[in-house]
């Protein structure tokens, strides 16, 4: 397994610590994080970053897998939670007991406008077809994030996204650049069992929803049981794919002042 040391060779000067997105050969990057077990890539990224580092979580059905691999490589290291107010009630519940469980606080953040404000305003925006849920998931989940980016000041964002969940991340890279940060996917090369058993390994509690017949859980509006869908990537987002645009680009000219 390379060293620090030998990661110097992505450095194009600069010190090893704190470095810089420009500082990031992200060819030479991906292969040697494609050698390192998920627990060593967010050393790396906590080595090589530092307080430029976050995670984000969902408290969903595989969330505490990412919580406790960052705990175990830093206590310093943020996790953001993106509250979008119409999350099931089982979703809060292991919210609360993982920050007991792992003795953190999660950095909430929600959109500008409460879900009351935005029915009044905007009706419900997941029963408006596919343009409908673009404009839901930009307000509520796009926008909060860029904000906590912004307001941390990130440089490296993980997130638990793997290839075996969705057609669109079979070809993702552990570590990309995506709207001004580095996103890293420590998990990404992990199958449904590794993942799975990782929590009674782990002493780990299972979300209230596990075993409910559901691929992952979101919104209570717009999330579907298996056996209500015919492909799994339509369980989540009305049926109009699995991603919810917090893991894609931010089309150029996108408002975030709602």
């Amino acid at each position: 397994m390379p060293t620090l040391y030998s990661l110097a060779k992505f450095c194009h000067g600069g010190s090893l610590h704190h470095m810089t997105i420009e500082q990031i050969d992200l060819g030479d990057a991906n292969e040697t994080l494609g050698g390192m077990d998920a627990s060593g890539r967010i050393r790396w990224a906590w080595e090589n970053f530092g307080t430029g580092l976050l995670t984000s979580t969902s408290f969903g059905l595989q969330s505490a897998v990412m919580i406790h691999l960052v705990r175990e490589a830093s206590k310093e290291i943020p996790i953001v939670f993106i509250d979008t107010g119409y999350l099931f009630p089982g979703t809060y519940e292991y919210a609360l007991k993982l920050q007991e469980k792992l003795n953190f606080k999660a950095l909430v953040y929600s959109a500008r406008l409460s879900p009351a404000f935005q029915e009044a305003s905007f009706g419900k925006l997941w029963e408006q077809g596919k343009d409908g849920m673009s404009k839901y998931n930009w307000m509520n989940k796009k926008e909060p994030m860029n904000r906590a980016l912004q307001e941390l000041d990130a440089t490296v964002w993980m997130a638990g996204l793997r290839r075996t969940q969705a057609t669109d991340r079979k070809k993702l890279n552990f570590i990309e650049r995506q709207n001004g940060v580095l996103k890293l996917y420590p998990i990404l090369d992990w199958e449904d069992r590794e993942t799975y058993q990782y929590l009674p390994k782990n002493d780990l509690p299972y979300h209230p929803l596990e075993g409910m017949d559901y691929d992952s859980v979101g919104d209570w509006h717009s999330t579907r049981k298996l056996s209500e869908v015919e492909k799994t990537e339509d369980a989540r987002h009305g049926g109009h794919g699995r991603e919810c645009g917090l893991h894609l680009d931010v089309p150029e000219g996108t408002d975030f002042t709602v």
